[in-house]
């Protein structure tokens, strides 16, 4: 499948694989104990918003599910817009099951509203000891050889891109 098939619309993009979200939480501890990496904190949801009103009214329901998931679990919600035009929900707390459960929460919303498609990225930064991890994001640098030492220590918990060509780097995130 090409590219000019996907825009003129003879073939779907894959849907995202939501469940695959919770292979982060056992991964967590080898990050943890084994590479001395820490979750930041913070989790992002990247999506591509639409116009239409379906849409409109899908975000206007997330967003008050989101407020009673967000009081429930003592996270922090914010919206974030980049310069591409993409939307970020940031989210905030110090538990990782409760930002991995609200990552999922909201991609699993949009994608049973029919918006899976506008699905970007899911985001968990993980901090060392000096600096955040992969990207860099300093001067929008990628550290190659960290990306697939990480690669190598991670492929048997998380399912992990195979074609080197489609990771990519979401520099200049809106996390703040």
């Amino acid at each position: 499948m090409g590219l000019g098939d996907v825009l003129f619309g003879r073939k779907k993009l894959k849907g995202a694989k939501l469940d695959k979200l919770f292979a982060l939480s056992t991964a967590q501890v080898t990050l943890e104990s084994e590479l001395g990496l820490k979750s930041s904190g913070a989790a992002a949801v990247v999506f591509k918003p639409l116009s239409a009103g379906e849409f409109a009214r899908a975000e206007q329901e997330l967003d008050e599910l989101l407020g009673v998931a967000a009081q429930s679990s003592g996270s922090e919600v914010r919206r974030r817009s980049d310069s591409y035009g993409f939307q970020w929900l940031v989210i905030r707390d110090p538990d990782f099951e409760d930002l991995v459960t609200t990552v999922h929460l909201v991609s699993s919303e949009l994608d049973a509203r029919g918006f899976g498609e506008q699905l970007l990225a899911a985001l968990f930064p993980f901090e060392g000891k000096d600096r955040r991890v992969i990207p860099t994001g300093s001067n929008k640098e990628r550290d190659n050889a960290e990306e697939m030492r990480l690669k190598n220590e991670l492929e048997q918990e998380l399912p992990i891109e195979p074609d080197l060509e489609r990771w990519l780097g979401l520099f200049d995130a809106p996390l703040d």
